[in-house]
């Protein structure tokens, strides 16, 4: 190969695995952090009053997929005995993308899909910002459970009735789902 040739290949490969690596350097950067400010807090007590239990990548070696698990304590509306688990997949654009969060236990809200537990939540889409850190997310996830919206419901069963004022058959439909085996998470 003549080394004009050479000299072109490894600018080539030098750009491009540059170019790679620092689209995904920043959001593992930024990941970092966020881990590195969640373990210097320790575990959470349980009268915190936070709503999360638990929020940690599933693999150090992954810091693109997390997990947390939130607690209904404070949270009213017939959640307060549940316990659910959250999938967190973080996009390589993040945090200028949003993550994409999901419900792995079971739980019945006017902005969660009952089968798949997809969330519908206008900070995980439009309103998404990059001063918002996973925390935060789940955080917002958690609220969202206490303050139900009803205009682009997911589970319009459970809008209607929260449209129609029956708070209480909301309610009592939160309270018996979080009772079940199914909508309630038990592991760590």
């Amino acid at each position: 190969m003549p080394p004009s040739s050479k000299a072109q290949s490894t600018t080539s490969f030098h750009t491009a695995h540059t170019s790679m690596s620092s689209t995904s350097r920043s959001p593992l950067k930024r990941l970092h952090a966020e881990l590195s400010a969640l373990q210097s807090l320790g575990p959470r007590p349980a009268a915190d009053g936070s709503a999360i239990e638990r929020l940690e990548p599933v693999d150090t070696d992954d810091l693109f997929k997390w997990e947390a698990v939130i607690k209904g304590r404070g949270l009213g509306g017939g959640y307060e005995e549940g316990r659910w688990l959250l999938e967190i997949e973080v996009p390589d654009g993040y945090p200028n993308a949003p993550p994409k969060v999901r419900f792995r236990t079971r739980v019945v809200g006017s902005n969660v899909d009952f089968e798949t537990g997809e969330v519908c939540l206008d900070l995980l889409k439009d309103n998404w910002s990059p001063a918002y850190t996973l925390e935060k997310t789940v955080e917002a996830v958690a609220l969202m459970l206490a303050n139900p919206g009803v205009d682009s419901p997911l589970n319009v069963d459970v809008a209607a009735l929260l449209r129609s004022g029956d708070a209480v058959g909301a309610e009592s439909l939160v309270r018996w789902a979080a009772a079940e085996k199914w909508g309630r998470y038990e592991g760590k």
